[in-house]
């Protein structure tokens, strides 16, 4: 039988998890645990160049831990582990900054957003920028090439991420003349889109138009009925394809449900408070059980703990033995 490839994904603990984060990384990543073999990981060192408090980095790694598992990952099957858990990626990470071009890390574009955010407030270009965002690339560069990720998800906007790693792969492999890591390609989410948040822009923590992906019911209304809308009366026939409501919708929704939904729409008849009603039925349908099972682990930290655990040695059996090939070609072994 032929080997699986090797999916990975990592998200960074630096708040609480929302549905774009959901529709946008966790969701497809866990569907390609029907045809890779999957690696999750929980990047909290990556989180250290925002995050540097430690009671908030401990409960957002578990939040992180339990939106994973409430959602349905298998901590038996693949990976599952903690970054600050496996010593050997920061190793790795160090030895690939080595044969990293200081230009790479020039054009990072975390980087060069901050650069030029400074230059527009006439502050100096690197003001408030710490090593830890500039060397960036590079840890990730190690998460990835450390389990031997053929594919990384991503979003078009993350893409440079994996070609970093590529081009350190390949340059890392011709000069000691071996496949020591494998060659990584990113997978892009088409079918989702823009996923619009309560203002209709896209859902980001950095617009303060996020929905939560585990809002007690009162919670969720409350916040669903922020959703923007235009002042047309209940009895206007609607479009929905303009709707940030129906865009949200049919995210969740089965075809019929879409399908239905948008039949109203365009009859007329439907208010916004309806239509609203609606998105709130198909999330408390879609994510209600998970939302339980999200709310005992987090009450049950402990559990938590010990999957992390179960899944930091069986990480490990991984890393050591790339690190230990590594070290024998770069002679520190």
């Amino acid at each position: 039988m032929a080997t699986k490839k090797i999916s990975l994904t990592g998200i960074k603990p630096t708040g609480t998890p929302h549905l774009g984060n959901y529709l946008g990384a966790i969701r497809p990543a866990l569907e390609l645990s029907k045809t890779y073999d999957t690696v999750y990981f929980i990047a909290d060192y990556h989180a250290l160049t925002t995050v540097q408090n430690g009671a908030e980095m401990r409960a957002n790694i578990y939040k992180i831990a339990a939106t994973w598992l409430a959602l349905g990952l298998n901590p038996e099957e693949g990976l599952f582990y903690k970054q600050s858990d496996i010593p050997e990626i920061f190793e790795l990470s160090w030895a690939l900054s080595c044969f990293t071009p200081k230009g790479f890390m020039n054009r990072a574009h975390a980087y060069k957003d901050k650069v030029a955010k400074n230059e527009a407030a006439g502050e100096d270009p690197d003001a408030n920028v710490n090593m830890g965002l500039y060397c960036y690339p590079c840890l990730m560069d190690a998460d990835i090439l450390m389990f031997s990720a053929d594919i990384v998800p991503v979003g078009k906007d993350q893409k440079q991420h994996v070609e970093f790693a590529r081009d350190i792969a390949i340059k890392f492999n011709k000069h000691f003349g071996e496949d020591v890591f494998t060659i990584p390609e990113p997978v892009f989410q088409e079918t989702t889109g823009i996923i619009p948040g309560l203002d209709g822009r896209k859902m980001s923590k950095s617009y303060d138009n996020v929905i939560d992906i585990f809002l007690e019911s009162k919670a969720l209304k409350k916040k669903i009925g922020k959703i923007v809308t235009n002042s047309q009366g209940i009895e206007e026939p609607k479009d929905p394809d303009t709707c940030n409501v129906f865009k949200l919708y049919k995210l969740f929704a089965t075809p019929e449900q879409t399908e239905a939904l948008a039949a109203r729409y365009r009859a007329g008849g439907m208010g916004w408070g309806h239509a609203k009603q609606e998105l709130q039925n198909v999330l408390e349908e879609h994510l209600g059980a998970a939302r339980e099972k999200y709310f005992y682990l987090l009450n049950h930290t402990e559990e938590i703990d010990k999957i992390l655990a179960y899944g930091k040695e069986k990480a490990r059996v991984k890393s050591k033995a790339m690190m230990e090939k590594v070290r024998a070609l770069l002679g520190t072994y």
